[in-house]
């Protein structure tokens, strides 16, 4: 009897260390933790004025974070994303396809916490920011990668579905732009008559045209020059 004992509890020890070492395996083999967080309390397709927060964890054991550049998913433009808080010191900067927030090197291990606020978010289930992360020494963290179980994946943002009624902000009506142009086409078309008007008010001050003064002094001319022949010709017949 002891001998089974020991046999069965030696088997059932065996047992459970190997599961043990199982339920370890899966635990450690999922996906890599990502090292660049992002979050928002108001994580709803088509909510307006979101302030979304990220958290860039410190990985290098020699420099400092200086640099967070992020690439926009689709349906948020540069244009209509701005500056929350962030590191003392840091400045906001839009790009084409994105932003970059950036200043003095934090300390060597002390993560990168800044925030944006957005306009509107996109009628999406999931929006995913690709981000680079600089550090003094010129090296990279590429957060990127859109599939989850990469090495390196892009901080992703889990949406709530849009809530009723909530439409996308409309952009301005055509209707609406050209409202201001009348009054740059009346001011050249008062400009233009202004010449005209300028111009009639000399000729009626002036009195007669150059062109007629200068008739006037040719007819003085041929008038002196003919009586100057009528005197010649009478001198020369009492002659």
């Amino acid at each position: 009897m002891f001998t089974a004992n020991t046999q069965h509890f030696t088997a059932r020890r065996v047992a459970l260390t190997a599961a043990a070492a199982t339920t370890l395996v899966l635990l450690t083999a999922g996906p890599a933790a990502a090292h660049m967080e992002v979050e928002s309390d108001k994580a709803q397709a088509l909510a307006q004025n979101v302030e979304i927060s990220f958290h860039a964890e410190a990985e290098s054991d020699t420099a400092g974070i200086a640099e967070v550049r992020v690439i926009l998913p689709e349906g948020i433009a540069p244009g209509d994303v701005t500056y929350g808080e962030g590191p003392k010191g840091w400045k906001f900067a839009t790009a084409d396809d994105g932003y970059t927030v950036k200043g003095p090197a934090l300390k060597t291990g002390v993560s990168a916490e800044y925030s944006v606020v957005v306009r509107q978010l996109p009628d999406a289930k999931q929006l995913a920011f690709k981000s680079l992360q600089t550090y003094s020494d010129g090296s990279i963290d590429r957060w990127i990668e859109l599939d989850e179980g990469g090495e390196q994946p892009a901080p992703v943002l889990k949406l709530k579905a849009a809530a009723p009624g909530a439409k996308p902000i409309s952009s301005p009506s055509p209707s609406e732009t050209p409202s201001a142009t009348p009054t740059p086409s009346a001011e050249p078309t008062k400009a233009s008559a202004s010449p005209a008007v300028e111009t009639t008010a000399s000729e009626d001050d002036g009195g007669m045209s150059a062109g007629v003064w200068i008739g006037i002094g040719a007819a003085v001319v041929v008038v002196a020059g003919a009586a100057a022949y009528l005197v010649r010709r009478r001198g020369a017949a009492q002659q």
